[in-house]
């Protein structure tokens, strides 16, 4: 994303790092509203952006300039023919009340919708489009409606949640941290799997540290009260005091997008992500009572109510490499190509027998390319889109971080919630976060046309927010206050993640260093190994490669690879500006037999202290070899 492109933002992140203080803890607020403070607030925290705000008064609710293209209907009974992309804009139906009641049952008064000065606050009268949206829904049976069953002939069950037994929610995420070894001493004999968790637990900083600690501790104290005995090792012998802080990587050294690493790389990424985002709500004082989700029967085939994994195998068979549901797609690409000026559009649902007759037609004919798609209405297409993402036997943002998700607003300040949203969009299974990527794309395109569908970053957020919190038979297991209070919550966490989608799809810097230290820590070990291999056989086969690297990086040029094309190899002379697409278009205009376009190639970071990452175009290219001068500099197709 280019500077100017953040600069649109109200709010521009330009970077986020981790101290070793911790945040003075404090209660929680209330469900609706956290408490307020001011966005330039300096408090001590586990991990924060820096923060720039843009005074310019023109942006408003803008995300920032979205790239829309033209595209044309297609007919065809090709798989990929099911997929055709374009330009969304719709429209904005005027607020009217509409209270929380089916239209038998007397009307009750419904509280106040409360502000909140930490967050840009969704106005009430928007609100109602929220209890609109819910009354919507429970007519139409989509299966959120308070003690209602689903529709005929469904087959799978309810999702299923289950509050774990003491002990168990601490264990399960030491496991899914891969720091098992910390209380099952039967795993310390696989000496790979304790190397990696020293080294893991090494590179962690002080409130990370604090936040493992407190789940052995509590998992220790659980079993000694069970067995009366101690069976995990002394937490004081396993954290010590950091020697230093980490510091904030320059911004000079590129942006790291979801789908730049390798999958080595993302597997630490993930786990230092899990504690870092358990620390920062740790250091806030937010208990997080994680559900574990029940195995359920669901749908083997079809389209709504089938798991998302299930539906990207099926259609992987027919286009590898699919990462968004067929069907979802074509929903997004039918809304765009009809025209997006239409009042209402997201907004005013499609007629309830209508949209239930086109879910059976599209689950007979949809792969079979004969489904009649020029006769699909916008309102009906919108609704459709709705029911699927409700349909979904597991709700979108999972059962496990659903309450996370939710309790985003509880933390004190804005840059403290984005920074929250960042970490729990990497902790998503890739089919969940590729599959909201594609939604909360396809909401900015319709918002970037308020001025004509008069649908504007709130209202788009308070319809699809029940649609997405409001998994299957939700309704039936929450008491309407506790409905009440999370009304403006989930709208509001709709809202941060539509806006700020090109922040938080990206890997914050701060992880980054933590994954290039193991990467590090990893080499000392295996170079240790080596040295003692040296002494009792004396073979140095790569000395004179390393030697040859040695003399020209010493002259200020770095070597870049391209194994895929004639020209394999070019010498670049590092200057202060150069940048990863200078060298791209210095390659191209060399290369004379290359047909690809610059857009598809990038220029990789290989080998040193990351495996293999991507490189944003921006990234200065001399900062970066600074950071990793064993690295490799390779040109290839783009491979995300």
């Amino acid at each position: 994303m280019s500077r100017q492109q953040q600069e649109s933002q109200g709010v521009v992140l330009t970077g986020y790092h981790s101290n070793a203080e911790l945040l003075p803890r404090t209660g929680p607020c209330e469900p609706s509203c956290p408490s307020a403070q001011d966005l330039e607030s300096t408090v001590p925290r586990t991990g924060h952006y820096t923060v720039q705000q843009n005074q310019s008064p023109h942006h408003g609710d803008k995300s920032g300039p979205s790239t829309t293209t033209n595209s044309t209907k297609t007919t065809s009974t090709d798989p990929a023919s099911l997929l055709n992309p374009s330009v969304v804009a719709c429209p904005r139906f005027q607020p009217s009340s509409c209270p929380r009641h089916s239209p038998n049952s007397k009307p009750r008064p419904r509280p106040p919708c409360q502000r909140c000065n930490s967050q840009e606050s969704l106005d009430e009268l928007e609100m109602d489009d929220y209890w609109k949206e819910v009354e919507n829904i429970t007519r139409s049976g989509g299966g959120a409606g308070r003690g209602e069953g689903g529709g005929e002939g469904e087959v799978q069950e309810e999702e299923q949640q289950k509050i774990p037994e003491e002990g168990e929610q601490e264990e399960a995420w030491l496991t899914e941290a891969g720091l098992a070894r910390l209380f099952d001493d039967s795993l310390a004999a696989d000496q790979d799997q304790e190397e990696d968790s020293a080294v893991f637990l090494s590179t962690l900083t002080r409130s990370q540290a604090a936040a493992v600690e407190r789940r052995v501790t509590s998992l220790q104290q659980t079993w000694l009260r069970r067995r009366n005995r101690q069976h995990v090792p002394d937490v004081r012998d396993i954290f010590r005091p950091p020697e230093k802080n980490f510091k904030l990587l320059r911004d000079k050294t590129g942006q790291t997008r979801i789908g730049d690493l390798s999958p080595l790389d993302m597997k630490k990424v993930y786990r230092l992500v899990l504690v870092e985002s358990t620390a920062l709500f740790d250091t806030a004082g937010i208990d997080l009572k994680a559900h574990k989700a029940v195995k359920v029967k669901t749908k083997e085939s079809g389209l709504f109510g089938v798991p998302l994994a299930t539906l990207l195998e099926q259609d992987q068979r027919r286009v590898p490499g699919t990462k968004v549901p067929f069907i979802l797609q074509r929903f997004i690409s039918h809304i765009e190509e009809e025209g997006l000026d239409t009042e209402g559009l997201l907004r005013i649902p499609g007629a309830a027998t209508r949209v239930k007759s086109l879910c059976q037609e599209l689950e007979s004919s949809f792969y079979d390319g004969v489904f009649p798609w020029q006769q699909l209405k916008q309102h009906d297409a919108a609704s459709l889109l709705k029911l699927f993402i409700r349909e979904l036997p597991h709700p979108l943002l999972t059962v496990e971080y659903l309450n996370a998700f939710i309790a985003v607003n509880k933390l004190p300040t804005k840059k403290q919630q984005l920074q929250a949203l960042n970490l729990l969009v990497l902790l998503l299974p890739k089919a969940n976060r590729d599959t909201l990527k594609a939604l909360v794309e396809f909401f900015q395109r319709v918002i970037d046309h308020q001025a004509k569908n008069k649908m504007t970053l709130n209202n788009v957020s308070v319809v699809m927010a029940p649609n997405i919190f409001m998994f299957k038979g939700f309704r039936s297991k929450v008491t309407e206050q506790q409905e009440f209070s999370m009304a403006t919550s989930t709208a509001n966490i709709v809202r941060l993640l539509i806006r700020y989608q090109n922040l938080l799809w990206t890997i914050p810097k701060f992880i980054m260093t933590q994954v290039r230290q193991q990467n590090m820590e990893s080499h000392r070990k295996l170079n240790k190994e080596r040295a003692v291999r040296k002494l009792l056989k004396k073979i140095t086969t790569e000395k004179p490669s390393d030697k040859a690297v040695s003399e020209e990086s010493s002259q200020g040029f770095i070597r870049v690879q391209a194994p895929q094309f004639s020209k394999v190899s070019m010498a670049v002379q590092l200057t202060e500006e150069l940048q990863a697409a200078d060298v791209l278009t210095r390659f191209l205009s060399q290369e004379s037999l290359v047909a690809v376009k610059q857009e598809e190639l990038c220029l990789y970071e290989i080998g040193g202290n990351i495996k293999e990452r991507c490189l944003d175009g921006e990234t200065y290219m001399k900062d970066l070899f600074q950071l990793n001068p064993a690295a490799e500099w390779v040109i290839k197709a783009v491979q995300r």
